[in-house]
């Protein structure tokens, strides 16, 4: 058995810290002294850029031994698109997961566009497949489509994208999507399907993923909840008559030698909550997602008070949400402790970690060196190897 372990790259720049509210990593905040690509040199411009930091924190995820790295899509992001070729020049072997909301694309112009990333990396290309929260966030993109209708429209549009990855002539006629005589140049046609990572915890997020997905994504739970996610995910399956999908989970970790040092950074970060973003958390977001409503029901009745209140379980932390943007549950503690709790999570039946810590980049290294050793267990780490060996088949 292996696992795909890939580390997270902050598309939309990056603190030097928990502790810290400022990105001084990018350029999304303002330029000071101190911040890094882009930063001053005697208080003029160094001449590093923003896309200098991500080939940094990509470069050092491959040689930490990661087999590639999540490009998050938001509002507030860069495209992970373009970015991903930008970088696939700075990296040998890393894979790139492309987060995106079928929704915004055509889906023959995401066959020919992903196909021509297939070619140019020698098929380091995954997708993350993404349906949307809701709310005012989903408006942001001009989608104003109800939630089921959404998943409806993202099984559809795989279902063409698939349809289409071939020399044709391929003829769709859906709700969504009508295509005649659709397909690829034969270069682009001979190249792998991507992998797919699908995210969404509703029922019809489950319906879609029990279809398409090689892997169905979903944020960190408590362990009890996470297990029961994966069953319905399977019995699902079983329902519609198709081989269950593989697991992956999405884990912020906060690692240090001992269990003391790793809370002395969290109750270091905490003085810096912002009261009025934690009660808003704390009352639920907006939107219509079903994984961050489960996140705030796991934490109901907690306070600020002490961020030990926000442990559900041991090493299993809820509070990362009010301390940088993203999802609740984090692994908090010695590097042993945060090893075992992933020995833990694949003996639950995952088969790929997306992790992340903040700063991305030194955190690499030090998730590289001192946790990913630590794993025990019937399995390895998928060892990145020459670019295309590992590459799927084509369907």
């Amino acid at each position: 058995m292996t696992i795909d372990i890939y580390w997270r790259i902050g598309m939309g720049g990056d603190k030097e810290s928990l502790r810290h509210s400022d990105k001084t990593r990018g350029d999304w905040d303002a330029v000071r002294p101190g911040s890094i690509a882009p930063g001053l040199r005697h208080g003029e411009p160094d001449g590093f850029t923003y896309l200098d930091h991500m080939a940094d924190v990509a470069r050092a995820a491959e040689l930490a031994g990661f087999y590639g790295g999540l490009l998050p899509s938001f509002p507030v992001t860069d495209d992970p698109w373009a970015t991903a070729a930008a970088l696939a020049r700075e990296t040998r072997t890393w894979r790139f997961m492309i987060a995106f909301q079928p929704g915004f694309l055509n889906p023959v112009q995401a066959a020919r566009m992903s196909a021509s990333l297939q070619r140019a990396t020698g098929g380091r290309t995954v997708f993350n497949v993404i349906t949307g929260g809701g709310g005012p966030a989903q408006l942001w993109w001009g989608d104003k489509v109800a939630h089921d209708d959404r998943y409806a429209r993202t099984s559809e549009f795989l279902d063409v994208l698939r349809g289409v990855w071939g020399t044709g002539p391929y003829d769709f006629e859906g709700r969504f999507y009508r295509v005649q005589g659709g397909g690829l140049p034969a270069p682009l046609a001979a190249q792998a399907f991507p992998e797919i990572y699908f995210s969404g915890s509703s029922p019809a997020a489950i319906d879609a993923a029990g279809r398409h997905a090689d892997y169905y994504l979903s944020w960190l739970e408590p362990f009890d909840s996470l297990k029961q996610k994966f069953d319905a995910v399977r019995e699902h399956s079983a329902r519609i008559g198709t081989p269950p999908p593989k697991f992956a989970v999405r884990v912020d970790v906060l690692a240090r030698e001992t269990e003391q040092a790793a809370w002395r950074e969290i109750r270091r970060g905490w003085e810096n909550v912002d009261p009025s973003a934690a009660d808003g958390f704390l009352r639920g977001r907006q939107g219509d997602s079903v994984g961050a409503r489960r996140a705030g029901e796991f934490l109901n009745g907690t306070s600020l008070r002490d961020p030990a209140e926000f442990t559900v379980s041991p090493g299993v932390w809820g509070g990362f949400s009010l301390l940088r943007p993203g999802p609740a549950f984090g692994l908090v503690g010695s590097y042993r402790h945060v090893a075992e709790r992933l020995d833990e999570l694949i003996a639950l039946g995952v088969d790929a970690f997306i992790l992340a810590a903040t700063p991305h980049l030194e955190e690499a290294y030090r998730i590289g060196e001192e946790v990913l050793p630590l794993l025990r267990g019937p399995h390895e780490l998928t060892v990145p190897g020459p670019v295309g060996a590992q590459a799927p088949e084509t369907p």
